[in-house]
Parts: C-alpha cells; sequence; structure tokens
C-alpha cells in the first residue's frame, strides 16, 4: 500500500506523541503504514506513507537519490548568485549537499493560507524558490537556503520522485 498525504503545518511526522502534538495518526487512519521520510513539524506538503519496507528504504535512503522538490518561501530576493550557489552545492557543518535545481517561481495559485501565518517584515521582500534535491539531511532546504543567504519562511515538499501533492489539501490523503 502507498499513501500520498498533504501533511499540514505543525504536525509531527510520525504517528505517536506522548505530549499531545499532532500526529499522522490524527489523519491517516491505516494501520502498518510508516513515512518513507519525514518533514519537519514547520514543513507541509506531500508525505509517502507505505507499508513496503523495501519501497521506504529506496524513497528514504539518499543512496537512491530519489528527487523530492520543494516550494520555499525565502526572506529576500534570490539573486541569481544565490540560486547558483544552491546549483552548485552548498557547504553545511556537516558537509557539501549535492548540486541541487533552483529557480525563482511566482507565488503559488493553488497555495493555502497557513495557520499561523507567516511572519511578514514590511521592509523585507520575499520571494519563493522551487529546490529540488536528491538527498534527504535534518532541515537540509532551510539550511541551504539559509546558508545563501534566504532565510525559510515557509516550506512545502510538492514531489517526491513521481508521487505528487496536485489536488490535496492539508490533511488529506489518498492511496497511489
Amino acid at each position: 500500500m502507498l499513501i500520498e498525504l498533504n501533511k499540514p503545518y505543525d504536525m509531527l511526522c510520525q504517528f505517536t506523541d506522548g505530549t499531545g502534538r499532532a500526529t499522522l495518526a490524527d489523519v491517516v487512519k491505516v494501520k502498518g503504514v510508516y513515512p518513507a521520510g519525514r518533514l519537519d513539524r514547520d514543513s507541509e506538503g506531500l508525505v509517502v506513507l507505505t507499508d513496503d519496507g523495501q519501497l521506504q528504504a529506496r524513497i528514504a535512503d539518499p543512496r537512491h537519490k530519489m528527487e523530492k522538490v520543494y516550494l520555499a518561501q525565502v526572506e529576500g530576493v534570490a539573486s541569481e548568485a544565490a540560486l547558483d550557489r544552491l546549483r552548485s552545492g552548498v557547504a553545511l557543518k556537516d558537509g557539501p549537499t549535492l548540486p541541487a535545481s533552483a529557480r525563482m517561481v511566482d507565488t503559488p495559485a493553488w497555495l493555502w493560507p497557513r495557520t499561523p501565518p507567516i511572519r511578514v517584515r514590511q521592509t523585507v521582500p520575499d520571494a519563493w524558490i522551487e529546490l529540488t534535491i536528491r538527498e534527504g539531511r535534518n532541515r537540509q532546504v532551510r539550511r541551504m537556503c539559509a546558508a545563501v543567504g534566504l532565510p525559510c519562511l515557509r516550506l512545502i515538499r510538492t514531489r517526491v520522485g513521481d508521487w505528487t501533492l496536485d489536488g490535496l489539501a492539508p490533511g488529506e490523503w489518498r492511496e497511489a
């Protein structure tokens, strides 16, 4: 079984939590499936869940270099130099990243409001960039953006391999 879930903001990417925080179990009532990779609590978007351990490993293990596509709302305007740095790979404390695909995009027309909304600073512009990575380190996209001077305000994963977020509202899921 394979499930595509649009994980809402402020939800843990796990099925249990002893402190009462929102988890995947609040929206996915299917037993025996597990996330193939994770999204941070403050990130949104596509999480693939499966009951197939081999598939889970193939999706989550960086050795397989499965593409993951993110939309990042960043503070500031992404210069071509910043995008080139992302495309070349960025030096992080845990080592350099693989090169990423990176481009400026317009605010997505399908974007849902986030609760709570992101902080808005009247004197600092923001922009959206689309990043495609083939790794999956802890908070990697946020750290990459920060390393090139573009702090991430909102992060939405839209695609993992061939699976997409298309048509799913936050908290909705479908069998793929």
